[in-house]
């Protein structure tokens, strides 16, 4: 499978739902959340008793075809509002080589095959 792209969004914690329920309007079939921390420049350090603590984030993965990319991102950057300063971040890598997609392929794997 080629001419695949991999949208990568990084939110404030509570957030990536949002990603994903926006993308998958926008014609995504899914997604991955994963957790993060970290801190932006619109962002302050904060601390308690004089521990830092670094805000949570969470980092949604889409893998998408180029004909769904645009309005994909499009969507997310709407529905999270990624054009406000500290909203979070969403970028997009091409991706070489994909497997474990076989509903893309029109194929059907039983895992009893196996």
């Amino acid at each position: 499978m080629a001419n695949v792209s991999l949208i990568v969004t990084i939110v404030r914690k509570g957030w990536g739902d949002k990603v994903l329920e926006g993308s998958m309007k926008a014609g995504a079939e899914g997604g991955t959340i994963l957790m993060g921390r970290g801190v932006g420049v619109h962002e302050t350090h904060q601390s308690i008793l004089g521990i830092p603590i670094e805000p949570e984030k969470e980092i949604v993965l889409s893998l998408t075809y180029p004909d769904k990319t645009e309005a994909i991102l499009s969507k997310i950057v709407d529905s999270c509002d990624l054009e406000d300063p500290g909203a979070g971040i969403a970028f997009v890598i091409p991706i070489e080589k994909v497997v474990g997609v076989c509903h893309q392929l029109g194929t059907h794997h039983d895992v009893s095959d196996r």
